[in-house]
């Protein structure tokens, strides 16, 4: 009696040469080993019990994500008040905030935000 194909899990591999093996098709009595031409009986994939585990993260969702998501609260910064015209509504007043933007022998940028519409707009220095 020949020998018969290594199962490991739901794999079979050829006794001879170790080469994975194909599905049968549909009526095909025998399997060919594309290697060494072993001829594996069908019967051999029957009865194969296969048990598929994941790690939860494994399919990420956007709900999952959400729930795992913390939130933090920040609280807002009191940023001064300065004369400045809107462009978007006119008025006078605006926040403004200086940050440095680009390299440190440039000049830094002013950001402003209407205190009225809330537009942002900003100044290169």
């Amino acid at each position: 009696m020949p020998a018969l194909a290594h199962k490991i899990g739901s794999l079979l591999f050829c006794p001879n040469c170790a080469t994975l093996l194909n599905l049968p098709q549909d009526g095909e009595p025998v399997i060919v080993c594309e290697q060494c031409n072993h001829e594996e009986p069908a019967t051999s994939y029957e009865n194969i019990e296969i048990t598929t585990r994941s790690h939860p993260e494994a399919f990420p969702s956007a709900l999952r994500q959400k729930r795992k998501t913390q939130t933090k609260i920040h609280q807002g910064k009191v940023l001064p008040k300065v004369s400045e015209k809107c462009p978007v509504c006119g008025h006078l007043e605006a926040f403004y905030e200086e940050k440095q933007m680009r390299s440190a022998d440039e000049g830094s940028t002013i950001l402003y935000t209407c205190v009225s519409c809330k537009h942002g707009w900003r100044v290169n220095n």
